[in-house]
């Protein structure tokens, strides 16, 4: 499916997952919007995207301040037209032993992984109901499905955005909006490979590949496959649900 002159925002999106779903939004004629707090990745970027002729602008945004996404969401409207699909990618990690967990640190990657999706979804939320149309795919993640050790507040997060996709298409289906989540399984992102590099994990990817029952890592096309599926005009009678994207393992 063509998403030829529809608005797309993508956050995290000059990175890792949520470039790869930029990249395959705008490879299929979407004009995208890129939020991230990475100002010199989303200028490397755009100018990139557009240099093979994307229809694409960043925007600096801190998806956990309203103010900011307001502003951000503004100048979409203005630069690109309404904001009829929306991926709620961007997200930070946390490791460490529970017993360590600050206040401070809880409330951070509750603020970005989960407040932002629902700040986000907020805000653009006007624009899908007065066309009765509007995709919006959240990105959450396979430990919230399973667990992982010495990952409490983020998975707990992630497991948030889960509840968060189911209520929120009940409330919004039969205003023409789907709403469903994506958990990755073990992808390859510069965030695992800080993680791998950093110790945090006792396995390689070669591990990792060796009992998955496809037998390998996943790669960030794979959910950008899964995302433009979701947002299809074909995907409509799709909501509500938790399509996990993991090579097999967690299923």
């Amino acid at each position: 499916m063509s998403f030829e002159d529809t608005t797309a925002v993508v956050t995290g999106g000059a990175a890792g997952l949520g470039l790869a779903i930029t990249e395959a939004l705008a490879a299929r004629g979407a004009k995208v919007a890129i939020f991230d707090i990475a100002a010199e990745q989303i200028d490397t970027q755009v100018d990139r995207l557009r240099g093979e002729g994307a229809k694409i602008a960043g925007y600096v945004v801190d998806v956990s301040n309203r103010t900011a996404v307001e502003a951000a969401v503004a100048q979409v409207r203005a630069d690109l037209g309404p904001v009829l699909i929306l991926v709620n990618n961007a997200g930070i990690e946390q490791f460490g032993k529970f017993a360590e967990i600050t206040d401070e640190q809880w409330d951070h990657v509750m603020a970005v992984n989960l407040r932002g999706p629902f700040i986000c979804t907020q805000v653009v939320l006007p624009d899908m109901i007065g066309a009765q149309w509007g995709r919006i795919v959240n990105i959450s993640s396979s430990s919230a499905q399973g667990g992982q050790s010495r990952m409490a507040a983020y998975v707990s997060s992630k497991a948030g955005v889960i509840g968060f996709t189911k209520s929120l298409a009940l409330e919004l289906g039969p205003k023409g909006i789907t709403v469903n989540t994506i958990p990755p399984g073990m992808v390859v992102t510069p965030m695992l490979e800080k993680a791998i590099e950093e110790g945090r994990f006792t396995a390689s990817l070669e591990h990792f590949a060796k009992i998955t029952p496809v037998r390998r890592a996943g790669r960030p096309e794979d959910i950008a496959n899964a995302a433009i599926f979701l947002c299809q005009d074909e995907s409509d009678y799709i909501t509500g649900q938790v399509i996990p994207v993991n090579g097999g393992r967690r299923t």
